[in-house]
């Protein structure tokens, strides 16, 4: 099964911006470990941009290519991106959002999602383990969506 998991705006700064909020750990460090972790049921592709066209057109191309499930974390376009909610109600892969702080714990702007309604569920709070959580739910998410 193939999975790509999608960061949004500033989140290529993960391990470096603000460790009080998302650790100290690199994506691509935490990537390499995943890719081992799940190498036996998952390709764990990667996408990160911080333009929301970019997203979007992402988002579409992973339906063109019928990638099995996505992992999105939009990061502020999360709160504010109704282009980006829209582009989800047009693909077909299940989509998990998934967030490294617990947004409904920092300020009132970031307790809501826009994208949330798009999107099969929603992990938060974890810091990277929200990414593991839902890589280790794809196959269950996949069966309920057959």
């Amino acid at each position: 099964m193939r999975v790509e998991i999608i960061n949004g705006p500033n989140l290529q700064r993960i391990g470096r911006r603000e460790p009080e909020i998302y650790g100290t750990r690199s994506m691509e460090d935490w990537l390499a470990e995943q890719r081992t972790a799940f190498s036996d049921s998952l390709e764990i592709t990667y996408f990160q941009s911080n333009h929301e066209g970019a997203l979007i057109d992402r988002l579409y191309t992973l339906d063109d290519e019928h990638v099995d499930a996505i992992i999105l974390n939009a990061g502020a376009y999360s709160h504010t991106s109704l282009a980006l909610a829209d582009a989800l109600r047009a693909i077909t892969p299940p989509t998990l959002e998934v967030h490294i702080s617990n947004i409904y714990a920092r300020e009132e702007l970031r307790r809501h999602s826009l994208i949330s309604e798009a999107c099969v569920g929603v992990i938060a709070g974890f810091g990277l383990d929200s990414y593991r959580l839902a890589l280790a739910s794809i196959p269950a998410l996949l069966q309920q969506t057959k």
